[in-house]
């Protein structure tokens, strides 16, 4: 019988399963633990609208986390330790947490560059403290940002950082943003994008070095370039972090690995960005770092840990996504990658308004629209069917 549940991550992953757990009637201990102080929030404005100083802090608190829902709260400090087998949480403050059931939910850390030095003006974009850092430093009116890494994350920032009316160099070592997710055409849109709105693009390089004396001043670039900058954001990726639950008996791969309903070991799930679990819709094991998935995954989880093995059901939904930057609103259903075939369906490339279709093995896999949110709505539905790939391509140009 469970009737002490652990959750580690006040993420959106954690604080919905907190919202589940208690919408289902467990009604025993529950405990949210996480290395950040503040009350849970909401991530996706970080690179927005709280940078751009359009929204404060408060506005973007969680509603579960101002819920009644009796937790037992252990903020600002990070767990350190997972004993699968004695079934006990290790924090780094000391302490031990026992528990009859557990939802890892701590997220993905962003990576540092191998050239990173610790200078002012340079940043990483996670956490709330991170945005503030930044928009701190856009406040005192740079001349000019560099921001390293073409990622949805860097994009945004990028985007924020024009609106605010600042001069920026987009930094990316691949030939074309977002090639891999996207493929290169519709990564080549992206870029032009940005380039629409004044950034300097600058692809194929990294960085070499960063300079100033105390504080950032310059960038030097792999292509012997050197671009003045007072601020740097960097936004070259994440990793899962996983570092603490090194020897918890968890198997880590790329994340924590769990079974087709996010078990991860007897009284242990996983949800959010350091899930990793078996899709049979797509047929790999898929690790998904999108809003939506930690909203669905985070309640999932809660519900498989107050179900016998049974009724447990397995989690496949189809993975959304979405990334506003200027007048764009980009949208993914599904999954894409540079190896898919992909067609453009309504709009077109040059317009940057369109819909595009991404299929392999002969069914289609995705639906990408440009500022066409009916249509990514409605399309989301032949991949929910896997409907074969002519049949779908025809079917999309009807609508």
């Amino acid at each position: 019988m469970i009737e002490r549940i652990a959750i580690v991550g006040a993420s959106l992953a954690g604080m919905h399963a907190a919202h589940t757990l208690r919408r289902e009637g467990f009604d025993g201990q529950l405990t949210v633990i996480d290395a950040d102080p503040h009350t849970p929030y909401d991530r996706p404005p970080l690179s927005k609208q709280v940078l751009a100083g359009e929204w404060d802090a408060e506005r973007i608190t969680l509603p579960a986390a101002l819920e009644d829902l009796d937790i037992d709260w252990r903020l600002g400090r990070a767990a350190s330790a997972l004993d699968v087998g004695a079934r006990r949480l290790s924090l780094a403050d000391g302490t031990v947490v026992s528990f009859d059931g557990c939802v890892v939910a701590t997220g993905a850390v962003p990576r540092r560059l191998p050239s990173q030095p610790e200078l002012a003006g340079i940043h990483l974009l996670r956490t709330l403290d991170d945005c503030l850092a930044i928009r701190a430093d856009l406040d005192a009116g740079p001349s000019r940002v560099v921001v390293i890494g073409a990622g949805f994350i860097g994009a945004e920032v990028a985007a924020t950082c024009r609106h605010r009316g600042l001069a920026v160099t987009l930094v990316e070592v691949a030939q074309v943003p977002l090639e891999r997710a996207l493929g290169r055409e519709i990564g080549q849109v992206c870029a032009d994008l940005h380039r629409d709105h004044g950034v300097d693009v600058r692809l194929g390089t990294g960085v070499e070095a960063f300079l100033g004396d105390g504080r950032l001043e310059r960038v030097a670039l792999s292509d012997g370039s050197v671009v003045a900058a007072e601020v740097a954001v960097i936004g070259v990726g994440v990793t899962p972090n996983t570092s603490w639950l090194e020897g918890s008996g968890l198997r880590l791969d790329d994340g924590v690995v769990c079974d087709e309903t996010l078990l991860a070991a007897p009284g242990v799930v996983a949800a959010g960005d350091i899930a990793r679990w078996p899709s049979r819709r797509f047929g790999e094991l898929l690790r998904v770092e999108h809003w939506e998935n930690a909203v669905q995954q985070g309640e999932a989880a809660a519900r498989r840990l107050l179900v016998s093995e049974d009724a447990a059901e397995g989690f496949d939904p189809i993975p959304w996504f979405w990334s506003d930057q200027y007048d764009r609103k980009i949208q993914l259903a599904g999954r894409s990658s540079a190896d898919h075939v992909v067609e453009v369906v309504h709009g077109s490339l040059e317009e940057k308004r369109f819909v595009a279709l991404y299929g392999r093995d002969g069914v289609v896999t995705g639906v990408l629209g440009f500022n066409r949110p009916r249509h990514v709505m409605q399309l989301r539905q032949l991949v929910a069917d896997a409907v074969p790939w002519a049949e779908a391509v025809e079917r999309a140009r009807q609508l």
